[in-house]
């Protein structure tokens, strides 16, 4: 029997991440769990996303993923340098998948080898997946990389627009308090303010693009019967009972990470996990050396997140903050995390962070950063992909959010699961070093970070809800067969 017959036994899903780091990190991780339990993959990058994997990488990187695993790419209709600038890539991305996407992603199902079983779509590319799957008569399910709380904010965001709650009536009320009025309808979400709903609500423009987008994506997700969720049912137990009122299928896979750090290493036969953690950006290893030099729970961990951005002022606010803290530090800056300028500090600050036992590298591992452990404390944009990881190693947080769904995030980080610190919008030293004085002296909230690890790794244990979740999710694809 050759290779072709006996995987066409086998359950063939197509995965399609959103072009976004966090996305497609977290698509490649199902993948490769649903590889292991016996499913074969075909996993769909545009034409952009696979050079930033191969310049991260190294041209070979993917080359020695098993036959059963395979790569492919569709044109995106973006120049190659123009995502490179943050404040437009949104909209180029959003434009691209409204507009290039469907035609390219039909054209290479209909002629791979094998035909798929299933469709795994990101639920924000469902705007043309859906389409696709129900022209070629796929079935297909949504995979939402967010925290149920994240998506029950995205969803219910069409809501407030039928209240007249939401386009803002004018700039006036982002500042005089209307952001606060508690919303007290939405189920799983008691005591919820417009502020914690996903950044876009902000907006004066009932046709913003990032307002539509989201809420066209969450509508179209009632004509899917199955969605997947990355977070874990005691997390976020009053939601996910909610969306299993709404869907007739929910499965909490999370975190991912933890149910793949169960597979023994004999069994991994995919390369995914092995280039470069996933990532779209060359990291830098020199960083562990210096962790390893600093007493445990002593570090403070400062990352924003792949597509966060500031001014210069912020970034230096930041630096000085950090190095006033008397805490040491790790911080990853980006090329181009600050708008419009490079991410240079002042000399007489970098000097002064090198006297503070400050360490600043451009990307890392950030999972092996979290749970190694001198890192006591991480300042983060709130992503939930930054999220879940440093739940997942008990890591308490300071939440500075700048966009969508981390604002839901940091409410939940604050407020629900008692793990975290909110900073204000602006950014000012004396509060960053206060906000880091403060997290890095709490044993409380360091306690509570610790008892949801432990509730993590218990749901992706053996009998885990997760672990079961993943495993009536492979019988469910198998029984498409």
């Amino acid at each position: 029997m050759d290779a072709l017959s006996t995987n066409d036994r086998k359950p063939h899903v197509i995965f399609i991440p959103f072009p976004g780091q966090s996305h497609i990190k977290a698509m490649l991780k199902l993948a490769e769990l649903l590889h292991h339990k016996g499913l074969q993959i075909t996993f769909v990058n545009t034409d952009f996303v696979h050079k930033r994997f191969l310049e991260s990488g190294g041209p070979h990187c993917l080359d020695a993923s098993p036959a059963d695993f395979r790569f492919e790419t569709i044109p995106d209709g973006i120049s190659r340098g123009s995502l490179d600038d943050m404040a437009t890539s949104r909209q180029k991305l959003i434009h691209s998948i409204e507009n290039f996407l469907s035609t390219p992603f039909l054209d290479l199902i209909t002629k791979l080898p094998i035909p798929p079983t299933c469709i795994i779509s990101d639920g924000f590319m469902s705007v043309f997946t859906i389409d696709v799957a129900q022209k070629l008569g796929i079935p297909i399910m949504l995979y939402w990389t967010l925290a149920a709380c994240g998506f029950m904010g995205f969803y219910q965001t069409m809501l407030l627009m039928e209240k007249g709650l939401v386009p803002l009536k004018d700039e006036s009320y982002l500042t005089n308090g209307y952001l606060d009025t508690i919303i007290d309808w939405i189920p799983g979400m008691e005591g919820i303010r417009i502020k914690d709903f996903p950044s876009m609500v902000r907006t004066t423009d009932p046709n913003d693009q990032l307002l539509t987008f989201t809420t066209e994506s969450t509508r179209r997700s009632h004509e899917v019967s199955h969605q997947i969720f990355h977070t874990f049912d005691e997390l976020e137990t009053s939601i996910v009972k909610a969306l299993s009122a709404m869907y007739s299928h929910v499965y909490t896979i999370g975190p991912l990470q933890l149910l793949l750090d169960r597979i023994p290493e004999n069994e991994k036969h995919t390369q995914v996990s092995n280039f470069n953690g996933y990532s779209l950006t060359k990291e830098e290893p020199e960083c562990f050396q210096w962790l390893q030099s600093k007493e445990p729970n002593s570090v403070i961990y400062v990352n924003f997140g792949s597509s966060t951005v500031m001014s210069l002022e912020d970034l230096i606010e930041f630096g000085w903050g950090l190095a006033e803290s008397n805490y040491p530090f790790l911080w990853i800056i980006r090329s181009n995390l600050v708008v419009g300028e490079s991410a240079a500090l002042p000399p007489e600050l970098e000097e002064y962070i090198k006297e503070k036992k400050g360490f600043l590298a451009s990307w890392c591992s950030q999972e092996k950063v979290l749970n190694h452990p001198s890192v006591g404390g991480f300042l983060t944009h709130c992503g939930w992909g930054s999220t879940i990881e440093s739940l997942s190693a008990g890591v308490p947080m300071i939440c500075w959010p700048f966009l969508a769904d981390q604002m839901t995030d940091c409410r939940y980080i604050c407020k629900e699961w008692e793990v975290g610190l909110e900073m204000g919008n602006g950014v000012k030293r004396k509060e960053v070093k206060r906000v880091i004085q403060e997290l890095m002296g709490d044993d409380r909230m360091r306690n509570k970070a610790m008892e949801w690890k432990v509730k993590a790794h218990i749901a992706t244990g053996p009998n885990g809800s997760s672990s079961l979740n993943v495993d009536s999710l492979v019988k469910e694809i198998s029984k498409l067969l």
